[in-house]
């Protein structure tokens, strides 16, 4: 690939791609996004106006360039066309749109990407579609599409996505692209302080008291009891039962049993505790119960990574986050108290320190939340333009 390239950025929202691309030498020559939020963000960061909708400009009007890169939204395609092969079956999607800029321009490569159930999709239906699209348009793809996650790559989030490359060489299209990832990184191999920061941050990133008192009263539950592997959802609200009502279903049974079985083998010291708590009358209903999730990695909560979800309080251990999706339940660090700031989410998602987020944390999150990993990126443009 010759540097300096050119690309566009399809559903460009606040630029992983264009971070990822810009990394490897090459300009930004076309943006389009339509979240006005995102518009503001991209232009802030790159002085580029996204602000167009794809859908009504022409693929002729499309500046020449070497890569397309798109994390387009996933949809069901049409399956009335089966007899006819695959034509029009993805009109009305948004992938039409990138189809028909393709077959315009021959773009040298393409980088998409998207989400995990992209494969499982439809039964299989919308994989299938894409793949006998690109083919017939003339591009090599992999065997399968990557399933990679930043973790993989040394940054401690669990968020794992497909991404599709595809090199245009309409007479090879039956020969696979060789790109395999064989010597990525365990969960285990990663740790949330490589990018969480120890320094005192805003006063608004701390828990409240009450979380405070809500997270210390269910360490002290996790002390108190004669089990350190929980293998179920914590639910106080059963610990008094005879056993689980007949109308639950069945799955929801065995858990309220094992609830009841806990509670039996802790009498006195659950008792005791529901007397410090004032049978937690002060605990929202979703305080009320509790997941463990990290084994006997770590011995309190406050060494764990936690979440207030609404199915309880959820404990894991510090390897790696879970995926940030439009974030709604900010991680808690244990260990210092406080939710991940805006500054170390674009960290998770490998944007760099002088990158200018949104002013407001809300849109900040979601848009991190909503962007690909620009490491992950990266990484696989890095292997596709060596072909």
């Amino acid at each position: 690939m010759k540097k300096p390239f050119n690309f566009i950025d399809l559903f460009s929202g606040i630029g992983g791609f264009h971070q990822a691309m810009t990394r490897l030498g090459g300009q930004c020559v076309f943006a389009s996004e339509i979240d006005r939020y995102c518009i503001e963000t991209y232009y802030e960061n790159y002085k580029m106006n996204s602000d167009c909708d794809i859908r009504s400009i022409d693929e002729k009007e499309v500046p020449p360039h070497d890569v397309l890169c798109a994390g387009f939204p996933c949809q069901a395609f049409s399956k009335a066309g089966k007899q006819e092969g695959l034509d029009d079956q993805t009109r009305g999607t948004l992938f039409f749109e990138i189809e028909r800029i393709l077959k315009y321009h021959h773009t040298p490569y393409i980088v998409l990407e998207n989400v995990r159930n992209l494969v499982s999709h439809d039964h299989g239906n919308t994989w299938k579609v894409i793949r006998g699209v690109l083919k017939k348009l003339g591009y090599r793809l992999t065997e399968k599409p990557l399933i990679l996650s930043p973790h993989h790559f040394g940054v401690p989030q669990l968020r794992e996505r497909v991404v599709i490359l595809g090199k245009y060489e309409p007479n090879r299209v039956d020969e696979p692209l060789d790109i395999v990832f064989p010597d990525v990184l365990k969960k285990e191999q990663n740790s949330i302080y490589d990018v969480i920061t120890d320094q005192k941050v805003d006063e608004k990133y701390y828990i409240s008291d009450h979380e405070e008192m809500v997270l210390n009263a269910w360490d002290e539950f996790y002390h108190g009891i004669d089990m350190k592997v929980i293998g179920f959802p914590i639910w106080s609200e059963f610990f008094r039962y005879e056993k689980a009502p007949e109308e639950f279903p069945k799955w929801k049974q065995e858990f309220v049993n094992k609830n009841i079985q806990l509670y039996q083998n802790n009498k006195a010291f659950i008792d005791q505790w529901f007397e410090k708590y004032d049978d937690l009358k002060n605990f929202t209903p979703t305080q009320r119960k509790m997941e463990w999730q990290a084994g006997t990695n770590i011995d309190t909560i406050w060494e764990g990574v936690i979440q207030f979800r609404p199915s309880g309080v959820r404990v894991k251990v510090p390897t790696c986050f879970p995926a940030l999706v439009a974030i709604v339940q900010i991680p808690v660090i244990g260990r210092y108290r406080r939710r991940m700031t805006v500054e170390e989410a674009a960290a998770l998602q490998s944007f760099p320190k002088e990158f200018i987020s949104n002013p407001s944390d809300a849109q900040a999150y979601k848009q991190y939340g909503n962007s690909v990993n620009v490491t992950v990126i990266e990484e696989c443009a890095k292997k596709l333009f060596q072909l």
